[in-house]
């Protein structure tokens, strides 16, 4: 094994060092007791913890025992997601509550006008007394006014009607009791996540992050760059911070466009840049172009990938750290293992709280190639530059196309044949436009036609238009366009339910597709349990997706939901599914007693 050198010793250090003051500022943040900690969430980009925001408690009165929430300012309750259950040797009794009016506004994630309750809500409890004590389970959930929707609430508690004693208890201490859901695709919450697990968490789904298919495009063009550079180890090693820079800082700016849309009241979640057809579209033409360029047929775009005959270091390093932003953009719908948890507790948290979880899935994502410009035996092994790195190059613009591909396809999801149309005679008028290049001295017609054919191709971004999704996702096969009263429906009729939560752009979604929900195996078992499957397309926004999201502690899809047939609570399966273990969930739904998971 190659012994490492001290110029990797001594930048390792510094990167180690930059990671813990990260992780000390977020702590810093989180612990501190700031003058603005009382400004609402709508003047800063944060949001009160959920047992602070919506403060409960049940207590005995001359009527009997009653139930009370204090609400914080800008916050609210929905009325509809109010229960109460009582819970005897596993078995829970619905308990009939009579509940105030409240105030009714229009919901953006329900798209309806919905019931809420602010201030304080106190409401008597129907329940006749008895000798000994009982156990109590309540449901809750609440909004913020600034956008952010809480997963749902649930607290227990033991009354004793003869001593009037009441204690909060732990939801093990309570025979029956839901559990949350441990799975590989994470909690379904993120209020048991602490900031160091967060960090901890987004640095290794960002390195998983890296066996992504989405991101291979942009790795392979950062492979040609190392191996130009390979006979010059402080070149590499600029290189590789360059990188990571850019993909650390894309990171953070993509994050910080989300939280404050978050904060404005829109219903975005992570990946929420490639919901726009423009900048799919966007994406497709820049893809192209660097095809392209690899493949000879133009210099544009060199300076943008850091390839070319002169790597100089200027150059070369402004490159990098546009591969690295470029490798964000593409790579950020991906959702990794371990990221869900991460990233749902990053949107609960103060904006600095938030930045750093995002710094550190970047700093994941970035330093495998980081490590690699540290290796002596890769240049060792790499031939000596010559005329291999053309044919190289040439080969690595297929990637490039086939990236182009991909994202006209997403883009016909997400604006029909028209869009596609549009962005394919975009393409074929920026080509022009580079064929027309006047080289190696202007002309001016030559020059005019080309700007013009560029001109022409920006101008077709903004005439696409996105297409009703739920027209373009019909019943097929066995899957069902997602809704939640078609949710409700099945429950009501006794059927487990199967909820894909997907996007055209999602490679692991589609991935998991391919590979699982498509087999046969898993649709006969579908027909023979009588499951009811919904999918929920997130191509392009749609508010009742988003609010699922939120509702399950998640910021972007894949999420996979399984209630079982007994009317139990909901189990949030892996993100990367697997069949077998899919066929068993499917089974255990349909036959087992209540399961465990996250309160519906």
């Amino acid at each position: 094994m190659a012994v490492m050198t001290k110029s990797f010793r001594k930048n390792f250090l510094v990167l180690l060092t930059i990671l813990l003051a990260t992780t000390s500022i977020g702590a810093a943040a989180q612990n501190s007791d700031n003058p603005f900690a009382s400004l609402s969430s709508a003047q800063e980009n944060s949001f009160l913890p959920v047992d602070e925001a919506y403060q409960q408690d049940l207590l005995f009165d001359a009527n009997g025992l009653s139930a009370l929430f204090q609400i914080a300012p800008e916050y609210y309750l929905y009325r509809e997601k109010l229960a109460l259950y009582r819970v005897d040797n596993g078995e829970k009794t619905p308990i009939p509550l009579n509940l105030p009016t409240g105030e009714v506004i229009w919901d953006d994630y329900f798209e309806k006008e919905t019931e809420v309750y602010r201030g304080q809500l106190e409401f008597a409890l129907d329940i006749p007394e008895t000798s000994g004590s009982i156990q109590l389970e309540l449901h809750y959930q609440g909004c913020a006014d600034a956008g952010l929707c809480y997963p749902p609430q649930t607290r227990y508690y033991s009354v004793d009607f003869a001593s009037q004693d009441i204690e909060p208890q732990d939801s093990a201490l309570i025979t029956g009791a839901p559990t949350p859901p441990a799975s590989a695709g994470g909690a379904a919450g993120s209020s048991n996540v602490t900031l160091s697990l967060a960090l901890f968490l987004a640095f290794a789904g960002g390195l998983i992050l890296n066996l992504m298919p989405c991101v291979f495009p942009v790795l392979s063009i950062k492979l040609l760059a190392v191996s130009q550079a390979a006979q010059n180890a402080s070149q590499r090693h600029h290189h590789g911070w360059a990188y990571t820079l850019g993909v650390v800082l894309s990171f953070v700016a993509i994050a910080a466009v989300m939280l404050a849309l978050r904060a404005g009241g829109e219903a975005v979640g992570w990946g929420f840049q490639l919901q726009s057809p423009w900048l799919v579209a966007a994406l497709a033409y820049l893809f192209f172009i660097m095809g392209l360029s690899l493949s000879g047929m133009t210099e544009l775009g060199s300076n943008l990938m850091g390839i070319g005959g002169n790597l100089n270091k200027r150059q070369g390093l402004s490159g990098s750290v546009a591969s690295g932003a470029l490798a964000t953009l593409v790579a950020s719908p991906c959702t990794a293992p371990l990221m869900g948890s991460a990233l749902g507790f990053a949107v609960t948290q103060p904006a600095l709280i938030a930045l750093s979880v995002f710094a550190a899935l970047g700093a994941g994502m970035a330093a495998p190639f980081l490590l690699l410009t540290y290796i002596p035996a890769l240049a060792e092994k790499l031939p000596k530059p010559g005329p291999w790195m053309d044919r190289l190059k040439q080969l690595l613009a297929f990637p490039m196309y086939l990236t182009a591909v991909w994202l006209l396809w997403v883009l016909g999801r997400q604006a029909g044949g028209d869009g596609v149309a549009l962005v394919l005679a975009g393409a074929v008028a920026i080509a022009f436009a580079l064929w027309l290049w006047p080289r190696p001295q202007w002309h001016w017609l030559r020059g005019s036609l080309a700007l013009a054919s560029l001109a022409l191709a920006v101008f077709l971004l903004p005439q696409l238009k996105t297409i009703n999704q739920s027209e373009q996702l019909s019943s097929s096969d066995y899957w069902e366009p997602y809704s939640a009263e078609r949710l409700e429906t099945a429950r009501s009729e006794g059927r487990a339910v199967l909820a894909n939560m997907t996007a055209a752009w999602c490679i692991t979604c589609l991935m998991n597709e391919k590979a699982v929900l498509s087999s046969t195996e898993v649709s006969d078992a579908l027909e023979r349990l009588n499951v009811v499957a919904l999918k929920g397309d997130w191509t392009n926004q749609d508010p009742r997706i988003s609010e699922l999201l939120a509702k399950y502690g998640r910021t972007s899809v894949p999420l996979y939901l399984l209630y079982p047939a007994d009317g139990g609570d909901a189990k949030i399966l892996p993100q990367i599914l697997s069949q077998d273990d899919l066929l068993q969930e499917l089974e255990n739904a349909v036959d087992s007693p209540l399961s465990t998971g996250v309160t519906q």
